[in-house]
């Protein structure tokens, strides 16, 4: 009975919010949670990997950020250990590239309204520190999410963001194990990882009535000013 009523509740919500529902998109409104800039939040406009099974483990600001090697162009891949590592551990090319950046990550897909609701914001931030040292990347989960149900035509994601005008570098999980590790059963979902790959933020939906690029900002400019 709690569930039927949760659900109703959503629906209501949906409606009243005036979200358009396409292909795996739901609007939700859980428990609040507390980012770290210590802001209450809510998870805001979400999209739903159908049929996923998988385990969300629950990553959290504090936890260690899991390790990944993802594509970005054929044969060519990036680490996150190329930017981030624990304290007591060396970078994967600490002779080439010996300094440590904090990592803004985002899952996605093209599928994903919310998703491209939220990518206009991250790439206004993208473009303010792209020149300084912090690293972002868009983790594209389309191909991995390809053989579902409708998803079948979902456009590429280079093509497809580039004609928005995202720049943001992509990297293809294109087997959807770094979107497993990291619980992207919903999308878009965000993490902010500092210099010694621990998660200092973790979010999910999209949040119109938030101040992204603001928030993003001020945790960036906190994580370089870091010393190592």
């Amino acid at each position: 009975m709690n569930n039927m009523i949760k659900w109703i509740s959503i629906l209501l919500i949906s409606t009243s919010l005036g979200f358009t529902q396409g292909v795996g998109e739901v609007a939700v409104v859980p428990d609040d949670t507390t980012n770290s800039l210590g802001i209450a939040q809510e998870v805001g406009e979400i999209a739903a990997v159908p049929d996923d099974t998988t385990k969300d483990p629950g990553l959290k600001a504090g936890d260690l950020a899991p390790s990944w090697a993802l594509m970005y162009a054929p044969g060519k891949f990036e680490f996150l250990k190329n930017w981030t590592v624990e304290r007591d551990k060396k970078l994967r090319k600490f002779m080439s590239q010996p300094d440590r950046y904090p990592v803004v990550l985002s899952f996605f897909a093209t599928w994903c309204v919310p998703c491209m609701k939220e990518l206009p914001h991250l790439e206004n931030v993208y473009q303010k520190y792209k020149d300084q040292p912090v690293k972002f990347f868009l983790v594209d989960i389309t191909e991995a999410t390809r053989n579902n149900k409708g998803f079948e035509d979902s456009p590429k994601a280079g093509p497809f963001l580039a004609e928005k005008g995202i720049t943001i570098p992509i990297l293809f999980d294109t087997r959807g194990v770094a979107k497993e590790r990291y619980g992207a059963k919903t999308l878009p979902r965000l993490f902010v990882i500092d210099k010694f790959q621990i998660i200092r933020e973790a979010r999910q939906g999209f949040h119109e009535d938030e101040d992204l690029e603001g928030e993003l900002s001020t945790l960036i400019d906190e994580l370089l000013a870091e010393e190592e």
